[in-house]
C-alpha cells in the first residue's frame, strides 16, 4: 500500500490519552527552548523560570507520604481497558441520558478522559472512610485493570484477600492516600471550568484529605469545609465527645465558583416607594403587575399619605389579579425606569396589594439576590439524618437494612442544587456510587425543579457480605443493590411527585445505560521477559489478528467510540445496506430535523465486503467511516480504493 493512501487511515488509539506525553507536549509549545532531542530539559526549565519562580527542593511545604509518586504514576499511566454494554442491566436504552459503570474506578477515570475531559459540572463522591478496617479498592498500581480482573474474584492466587488497611499496618494513613490520590487527580480533569468536587469524610483523614486537595486542585480552589450534623441523636457510648456530625470538603477547576444556598426569602421583596421627597414617574407594561385588589377600575389621583404616596396617572383596570392596561405612578421611588425594565424583562414580579398603591418587586432570579451555600449542613431541618437515609431505604427495599451506611438523599439534593442552580442541564458524577444515592437525588430534583441533569455513576462489584441481610435478599454485589435502588425509586418518583412531572417539556430522564469494565476487545501486546518460546510463537500468530472473536459488534463499536472520543450516551442504529450490516452512530439535527450520520462502521471481520457495497454504505454520507482491520482481509487494493472514495467524499476513514 503507498504511503499516500496510508496517510489517508486513522487507526484508532488503543489505550486512553498518555498524560505525561500530552504534558510534555504541552510544555514543548510553551517553551520550546527546554526541548533537547525530543525531551524535556528540566534544568533548562528551571533556568528559564528564574529563582523566584522555582521551589527549593531541599525544604518545601507538602504533605509526603511513602506510595506518593508510585500514586501519581497510577493516575499517568493510560489503560487500554474498555467499557462493554449491559443490556442486560439497563433500562430505556435507546433513549436514556443516564450511565451506570460498574468497575474499577481508576481505570474507568482513564476511559472517561478523552470525551468527558472539561464537561462535567460537579463530582460528588464518599469514599471508603480511613477507620482502620479493611477497604476494597486494589492498590497495585503496576498492572491497573489486571490487578482489578484478578480481585474481581475476590482473592489472589494464594487465596488472600488482595487489600487491607487495619491500622495495625505501619502505613495506615499513606495506603488511604495512595487509592484516593490518583482518583482526585484524574476528576480534576473531567471538571467543567465553574465545575465543583464534593467529598464526605470524617475526622480519620479530614486534614489529609484538605491537605491532597489543596495539591491537586490549587490553594485557591479550595471552597471550604461544609459541616453535616448526621444524628438524630448519638450512641452517647464514647466517654470523650459524640461524634454527631461528619464533613463534606469541596474544591473546585476554578476560584470564581458560585455555590447557591437558595433564593433570597419572599419577605426580603423590595418595595419601590421610600419616604422622600424626591419624586419621579415609573411606567408598568401591561400585565405585568399583579394584585389581590378587587377587578375593576381606578381612576387617576392620589393614593395613601405623607411623603410616601403616589399619583395614579391615568386610569387602570383590573382584572383576575392583574393590572391589564399600561399605567404610570409618580411618587418617590427608589428604582428608575431604567432599572424597572430590567428587572422585568429578566422575570422580576411586580406585586401592588393594598388601596395604597405601593407597588414591591420580587426581584429576577440573579446573583443579587441569591444567597451562598452555608457552612451548616443541619440535617435534622433537610431531613438529611442517618435515619432518614436509613427509613428511606426500608420504604423502598421493604427490608430493614439492605444498605450499609447510605447518605440521605436530601443531602445530595441540596448539593446538586447549590452546584446546579443555573444549570439544570448539567453532567454530576459519582465514582464511589455505592447504593446510589447521588443518581437518586439527582432523578428527584428533576422532577421537582423541571431539570435534565444527567448522571455518570461507578461502582466497584463489591461483594455483598456473605450473612448480610442484602445478601440474603437475592443481592450478590453493591452495583447489583445500586441498580434496583434506581428502578424503585423512580417508581416511588413517579408516583410522588405526579403532577410536577406531567408537566415538563421533556419526559423525566429515569433510566440508566449499564456498562462493565473490561479488557480491550483489540489484540494488544502481553508479554514477560520469561515468556516461553512456544507461548511467544502463539501470541504473535494471535497479533496478526486484530479483533477477539468473542466480541460482539456492539462491544467493539463501544471500545472505538470511547477511545475516538464519544459520548456513552450516543445513539447508535443498526443498518443494513446492500445486504452487510452496519452500526450508525446518528443525530437528529434540531434546525430541520433531518438524521445526520456521525459514523457508520463495518465489523464483520469474517465477510470482507466488495467495493461496490463499499460505494453503496458510503452514499450515506457519514462523517466517519470506520471497518475493521481484518474485514480486508489483506486486501490492499480494496483498502487503497476505499481510502480514495472516501477522500474524494470527505469522509474520515479509520481502521480498528
Amino acid at each position: 500500500m503507498m504511503s499516500e493512501e496510508r496517510d489517508m487511515i486513522n487507526e484508532v488509539p488503543g489505550s486512553s490519552p498518555n498524560f505525561r506525553t500530552e504534558l510534555a507536549e504541552q510544555l514543548a509549545e510553551l517553551v520550546p527552548e527546554a526541548v533537547a532531542d525530543g525531551k524535556i530539559d528540566v534544568e533548562k526549565l528551571k533556568e528559564l523560570l528564574g529563582g523566584g519562580d522555582v521551589a527549593d527542593t531541599s525544604e518545601r511545604f507538602g504533605l509526603f507520604w511513602p506510595g506518593k509518586k508510585r500514586a501519581m504514576r497510577a493516575a499517568q499511566t493510560p489503560t487500554t481497558a474498555t467499557l462493554r454494554p449491559d443490556k442486560e442491566n439497563s433500562k430505556d436504552w435507546d433513549t436514556t441520558k443516564n450511565v451506570f459503570i460498574e468497575g474499577d474506578n481508576l481505570e474507568v477515570l482513564k476511559i472517561l478522559q478523552k470525551h468527558y475531559h472539561g464537561k462535567i459540572k460537579m463530582i460528588y463522591i464518599d469514599p471508603p472512610y480511613n477507620t482502620g478496617k479493611d477497604f476494597v479498592y486494589p492498590d497495585n498500581y503496576k498492572e491497573g485493570l489486571q490487578t482489578y480482573l484478578e480481585w474481581s474474584k475476590q482473592v489472589n492466587e494464594d487465596g488472600k484477600k488482595l487489600s487491607t488497611n487495619a491500622d495495625a499496618d505501619g502505613r495506615y494513613h499513606s495506603n488511604w492516600l495512595n487509592m484516593l490520590y490518583p482518583r482526585l487527580k484524574l476528576a480534576r480533569n473531567l471538571l467543567a471550568e465553574d465545575g465543583v468536587v464534593f467529598i464526605s469524610i470524617d475526622d480519620n483523614e479530614l486534614n489529609t484529605l484538605v491537605s491532597i486537595g489543596r495539591e491537586i486542585f490549587g490553594e485557591q480552589n479550595y471552597v471550604g469545609t461544609l459541616s453535616w450534623s448526621k444524628k438524630r441523636k448519638g450512641s452517647f457510648l464514647s466517654k470523650k465527645i459524640v461524634s454527631m456530625h461528619e464533613y463534606v470538603v469541596c474544591f473546585s477547576r476554578r476560584p470564581d465558583v458560585q455555590l447557591v444556598g437558595g433564593k433570597a426569602d419572599a419577605k426580603e421583596s423590595q418595595p419601590l416607594v421610600k419616604r422622600t421627597n424626591t419624586v419621579s414617574k415609573l411606567t408598568f407594561p401591561a400585565s405585568v403587575v399583579r394584585t389581590k385588589l378587587p377587578d375593576g377600575l381606578l381612576g387617576p389621583g392620589i393614593y395613601g399619605e405623607g411623603s410616601s404616596a403616589v399619583e395614579l396617572l391615568g386610569e387602570v383596570a383590573i382584572k383576575n389579579g392583574v393590572m391589564i392596561n399600561e399605567f404610570s405612578l409618580q411618587g418617590p421611588f427608589v428604582w428608575s425606569q431604567e432599572t424597572l425594565n430590567a428587572q422585568i424583562r429578566q422575570g422580576a414580579r411586580i406585586i401592588i396589594n393594598t388601596e395604597k398603591l405601593q407597588p414591591r418587586a420580587f426581584k429576577a432570579e440573579s446573583d443579587d439576590n441569591l444567597k451562598g451555600l452555608s457552612s451548616i449542613i443541619n440535617g435534622l431541618e433537610l431531613g438529611a439524618t442517618n435515619e432518614d437515609a436509613y427509613e428511606y431505604s426500608k420504604s423502598l427495599f421493604a427490608v430493614e437494612k439492605v444498605l450499609d451506611y447510605p447518605k440521605p438523599v436530601n443531602l445530595l439534593i441540596h448539593l446538586i442544587r447549590a452546584a446546579t442552580f443555573k444549570d439544570k442541564d448539567a453532567i454530576i458524577m459519582d465514582f464511589f456510587a455505592g447504593s446510589g444515592t447521588t443518581a437518586d437525588a439527582l432523578m428527584r430534583l428533576n422532577a421537582i425543579d423541571g431539570g435534565n441533569r444527567k448522571f455518570i455513576l461507578v461502582q466497584l462489584p463489591e461483594p455483598t457480605p456473605e450473612k448480610s441481610e442484602a445478601s440474603r435478599s437475592g443481592f450478590k454485589t453493591i452495583p447489583e443493590i445500586s441498580r434496583q435502588r434506581l428502578v424503585l425509586a423512580s417508581e416511588q418518583i413517579e408516583n410522588e411527585l405526579g403532577e410536577q412531572i406531567a408537566k415538563r417539556d421533556e419526559p423525566l430522564d429515569t433510566g440508566l445505560r449499564s456498562y462493565k469494565l473490561a479488557d480491550t476487545n483489540f489484540t494488544k501486546w502481553r508479554s514477560d521477559s520469561d515468556t516461553d518460546a512456544t507461548a511467544l510463537e502463539q501470541h504473535l500468530l494471535d497479533l496478526r489478528e486484530s479483533a477477539d472473536d468473542n466480541a460482539t459488534p456492539d462491544d467493539l463499536l463501544t471500545e472505538i467510540l470511547i477511545k475516538q472520543g464519544h459520548s456513552l450516551v450516543e445513539q447508535i442504529l443498526d443498518r443494513d445496506i446492500d445486504g452487510l450490516p452496519y452500526k450508525a452512530v446518528v443525530r437528529v439535527d434540531d434546525e430541520d430535523g433531518e438524521e445526520d450520520t456521525l459514523v457508520l462502521a463495518y465489523l464483520d471481520e469474517h465477510t470482507k465486503p466488495t467495493l461496490v457495497q463499499l460505494r453503496a454504505a458510503l452514499e450515506v454520507k457519514p462523517a466517519q467511516f470506520i471497518m475493521l482491520e481484518d474485514a480486508f482481509q489483506g486486501d490492499d487494493p480494496l483498502k487503497t480504493n476505499l481510502a480514495q472514495i472516501c477522500k474524494t467524499n470527505g469522509i474520515e476513514l479509520w481502521t480498528a
